[in-house]
């Protein structure tokens, strides 16, 4: 196998070379070109591979995202949980009377059935 030394200091081998030519490459200086511009995609490519591998470091990042959204949930209750605590203040008259009388309707039918309509 042929090697060429090229100006970085790697090797390129001369049948790939003539392979890329082949392919549209314009000579040496291109092919580095693509050279260097695969070894970073595939860079990318283990770099991904390897974020997919780390299940504790997924797991972790997915904990912290849930922590974050039972954050904002509880902050949402509390702040829903005081807003109807204010507007039961503010109906707890009516609210009152409306329950006595839900009351003594639900009394009254237990003493009619229980009496059979009759007062003695």
């Amino acid at each position: 196998m042929t090697q060429e030394v090229t100006r970085a200091g790697s090797h390129v081998d001369a049948s790939a070379e003539g392979a890329a030519t082949a392919q549209g490459a314009k000579g040496p200086d291109e092919l580095r070109r693509q050279i260097e511009q695969t070894r970073h995609e595939l860079g990318d490519t283990v770099e991904q591979l390897a974020g997919k591998m780390d299940v504790k470091g997924r797991a972790r990042a997915r904990a912290d995202d849930l922590r974050d959204k039972a954050g904002a949930m509880t902050v949402q209750l509390r702040s829903s949980a005081a807003h109807a605590g204010r507007a039961g203040l503010r109906y707890r008259r009516p609210a009152l009377i409306v329950g006595m009388a839900a009351g003594i309707v639900v009394a009254a039918g237990v003493m009619m059935r229980r009496y059979g309509g009759h007062w003695h």
